[in-house]
Parts: C-alpha cells; structure tokens; sequence
C-alpha cells in the first residue's frame, strides 16, 4: 500500500462532493442513494458510479464496483483512492483489499459502520470525514425505504 504521503483533507472533501454527486443520482433514478468515486492520490478522477441493485436488478452493483468497473483497467491500484458516501460493507471493504487500493475516504459511518476498520487494520489509509449531507441523505432514505434499505444491506 502506499502510506508514504497522507491524503490532504481538502482534497478528499472535493472528492466526496463527486461521490455525493453520484448518490443524488442514484436517489433521481428510484435507487439507494449511495455514491462512490475512484481517483488517482493526486485527484485526477478514474470513474465514479452509484448504488444499481435497484435499476439494473442486480444485487452485486453497489456504488464502488459500480465506480471501480467505471474506472477501467489499470496494473496498479495502490495509488488510487476509492471514495464513497457511506463505510464500504465486506463486499466493496474486499475490492479495496482485492485490488490493493491505497486509501479510502469515506463519507459517513454513523447509518452504517462496514468494514472500514479491518482495512486500516490492513494498513489501507482511511480517512472518514463524518459529512453531515451523507449522513442526512441515507437516514432520511432508511426512514422512508427501511425494507429496500435492508435487502440492500443484508440484514
């Protein structure tokens, strides 16, 4: 992983508006509004996408594969940064870690708290901005879509 240089805040905020950006979108087209990018450290954005499971019916396509298939192929993912609205659940926390993605920046953790520790643990940078916007689009989503928002999250 490459931990030699931390992520400037400012910059990780400026990438989570991309990621919020794509969980509006989401919201717009009936499905849950959670939204991912993936970017180079230095900001250049690979691709960015939203939670599908609703629009494409298909289970698999939550906001970062739906960004990371966005981002093309590349040989290397240690300089990347996958950034999304809401902490990574053990699906999209294991892409991180499949891919050997180097940091992750995470918009909110408080409507749900995936897997984000175990990939710090791993040595993952990972920064989680608590993003008041984030927070307040999926609650009000949980509390008006409870069954969706469960299926989504398995439980």
């Amino acid at each position: 992983m490459d931990t030699s240089r931390t992520l400037d805040l400012d910059l990780a905020r400026t990438m989570l508006a991309c990621a919020y950006d794509e969980a509006i979108a989401g919201l717009a087209e009936g499905g849950i509004p959670i939204g991912a990018a993936l970017f180079t450290r230095d900001g250049e954005l690979l691709g960015s996408g939203h939670n599908r499971r609703v629009q494409n019916d298909d289970a698999s396509t939550h906001a970062e594969t739906d960004a990371f298939r966005r981002a093309g192929r590349r040989r290397d993912y240690a300089d990347c940064v996958m950034v999304t609205t809401l902490s990574p659940c053990w699906y999209c926390s294991g892409l991180v870690r499949q891919f050997n993605i180097g940091a992750v920046v995470i918009g909110e953790a408080t409507n749900f708290h995936g897997g984000h520790d175990w990939l710090r643990e791993l040595g993952v940078e990972v920064i989680v901005i608590d993003d008041p916007a984030c927070t307040e689009l999926l609650a009000t989503f949980i509390a008006e879509h409870h069954d969706l928002w469960f299926e989504d999250i398995g439980l």
